[in-house]
């Protein structure tokens, strides 16, 4: 029986070497799990031997385990490597054949698919033209690289404080002429085609709390709210707006103004102008945006921690392209590895459970980093003894036995 007893105790710590020395082997593999041999005592049945009397005949491999533990998150300089903070694995597709993974080294092939290294297609879900999240089925991520369209300047907002103790003027307006405002405020607006123009706003102080607002766009004066005339602006004692109007009708604080540019489409400018104020302090602009811009060319992505995934682009804008989507699973360990740091779904793991990082029980996602390899090497390293010494003892049982046969051989 020794020799069965020792025989099954190098067959485990061989296995246990085995699992060791693959785990030291995949140490710099990022995103690697370590796996854990698990051994169990074996016994001979036996139906006339009494319960306490038996004597067990060595050891066997009962299972190999994946630690499915989080490891250490290292920054790196590349934008698309992304690590998971937290439970989830990233679902990549294979011409539809899923698999998962905790390796989130990504690149963009030439059809604009984000890939791992085996070229595998980082799933989730698609955004519209608008840069919407359509959260149906996940699809392959695809980046976009086509130029982003021009938008015409239709909407602007401008705050603006007009110092109340500005004199008045009486002088025909003329915006050459800057005797005949108090003060102007300007800026960058786009047509149709992407072009920029310069508007400017002027201001024309007539009685004490009102003024005349006049605009132009390169130059050329653009009536406002319909009217010829320019638009009056009325400001209570405590210096709030408290009236827009323009050829005796009240607006709702907005001036409204139409232009074309030459060979772009017409617009309508709509400027909203509650914040403007008339304190007894500096002329002061303070807000002055506009939702307008020129066409961009892709110059960059940026990955956030819930998986959206962002296009900058060389004119400042940025659009949605996608987000990224984790799987989780209720038995993360009866995934079955298939290499590649992959795993794929099977019975024991029970279904995915699809969701966007940061939601239900999923982590989030840190771009520009990676997960380093959960192989302790000095852990390793000293499992490594322990493994050769229980070899060793084992050997030296079945040494002894021999020697114990021998000596029975020798009788005479």
């Amino acid at each position: 029986m020794s020799f069965q007893q020792g025989l099954s105790g190098l067959n485990s710590s061989s296995k246990s070497l085995d699992v060791i020395g693959n785990n030291v082997a995949n140490a710099s593999v990022v995103g690697f799990k370590p796996f854990r041999a698990e051994f169990s005592d074996a016994f001979a049945a036996s139906l006339n031997t009494g319960g306490t009397n038996n004597i067990g005949i060595g050891s066997s491999l009962a299972a190999v385990t994946q630690q499915f533990l989080q490891g250490e998150i290292t920054s790196t300089s590349n934008p698309l490597d992304v690590a998971v903070n937290g439970d989830g694995f990233f679902r990549m597709s294979d011409n539809g054949a899923i698999s998962y993974t905790r390796n989130g080294q990504f690149q963009v092939d030439k059809s604009g698919y984000i890939v791992n290294s085996a070229g595998h297609h980082l799933t989730g879900y698609d955004a519209d033209s608008s840069g919407n999240i359509i959260s149906s089925s996940p699809v392959d991520l695809q980046i976009d690289s086509t130029d982003l369209q021009p938008q015409a300047t239709s909407t602007q907002t401008v705050g603006v404080n007009l110092d109340s103790r500005l004199s008045a003027i009486t002088a025909t307006f003329d915006s050459t002429d800057a005797t005949t405002y108090n003060k102007s405020a300007s800026q960058t607006v786009y047509d149709s085609l992407g072009n920029p123009h310069t508007q400017a706003l002027y201001f024309q102080k007539t009685a004490s709390n009102s003024w005349n607002v006049y605009m132009t766009v390169d130059g050329t004066a653009v009536n406002l709210n319909g009217a010829s005339a320019a638009a009056t602006m009325t400001f209570g004692t405590d210096g709030t707006l408290s009236t827009v109007t323009s050829s005796g009708a009240t607006t709702d604080h907005i001036l409204s103004a139409s232009y074309t540019a030459a060979g772009a489409n017409a617009q309508t400018f709509d400027i909203d102008v509650s914040n403007f104020t008339q304190f007894g302090s500096s002329y002061s602009v303070n807000t002055q945006t506009q939702d307008g811009y020129s066409s961009g060319r892709l110059s960059g992505i940026t990955i956030a921690d819930d998986g959206t995934v962002q296009g900058n682009y060389t004119n400042g804008q940025s659009r949605n392209m996608g987000q990224i989507v984790l799987a989780n699973f209720t038995n993360p360990q009866g995934l079955q590895a298939k290499g590649s740091n992959e795993w794929v779904e099977t019975p024991d793991s029970g279904g995915e459970i699809i969701g966007v990082p940061g939601s239900s029980s999923l982590g989030v996602l840190q771009s520009s980093a990676i997960e380093e390899s959960k192989v302790d090497l000095t852990e390793e390293l000293v499992n490594m003894i322990t493994a050769q010494r229980i070899y060793q003892a084992n050997a030296q049982t079945i040494k002894t036995q021999d020697q114990v046969l021998q000596t029975l051989v020798n009788l005479r």
